[in-house]
């Protein structure tokens, strides 16, 4: 899980760099008050300091673009910022990974990839979904013959560990269906159209 900085893959990459492009261009205080607004700083621990280094980290990497907004009857002086290209594919790359991804030690990935998982083509999104339950078996299957038939608390560790695959791998399916049968506006898509108001008793 190593990016092209060579750092770790982290939720607060992610969640940055798909703010900026839901935005289109935004200063950093938009971008701290919508991921806040998401509560990430609870779930992810994105917190107004790793968000305003990750903003400075990326445009140092030309995966973010900064203008210098100067004061105007708006406000004081302030930066913006709008993903680049390489932006574009490295928040794409980082949202496959992060749906596939099984790490139990680590289950902000796919909390920050859920939140744009309509980025994604319907087909796409499901393919990687399919690869997810994949590693839920995988890793289902290293835990199991580990449990053993003797009395000793560490089984509990490794039977919740089996149940919470068990759990995710139900919860996945569930997921995968629910895309299948139409569910939400995924990339490339037209947007749903309104339902049109009944007549009462029609």
């Amino acid at each position: 899980m190593i990016g092209r900085s060579g750092e770790m893959m982290s939720a607060t990459r992610l969640l940055v760099l798909g703010a900026v492009r839901g935005f289109g261009r935004a200063h950093g205080y938009e971008i701290r008050r919508a991921l806040l607004s998401w509560g990430s700083n609870e779930w992810a621990n994105v917190n107004p300091g790793s968000i305003y280094h990750a903003l400075k980290q990326l445009t140092k990497e030309e995966l973010l673009r900064a203008y210098d907004v100067p004061t105007n009857e708006a406000g004081p002086p302030r930066t913006d910022y709008e993903i680049t290209e390489h932006g574009d594919e490295e928040f794409l790359r980082l949202l496959r990974e992060a749906v596939v991804t099984v790490d139990q030690r680590r289950p902000e990935l796919l909390s920050a990839a859920l939140g744009f998982l309509t980025e994604l083509p319907r087909a796409e999104a499901i393919e990687l979904l399919e690869r997810r339950l994949e590693g839920l078996a995988a890793w289902r299957g290293e835990v199991a013959p580990h449990i053993s038939r003797d009395p000793d608390h560490l089984n509990e560790l490794l039977g919740w560990w089996v149940h919470s695959a068990d759990s995710a791998a139900e919860w996945t399916r569930g997921l995968i269906e629910r895309l299948k049968d139409g569910a939400y506006v995924m990339a490339g898509e037209p947007p749903q159209a309104p339902s049109s108001p009944q007549a009462p008793g029609g």
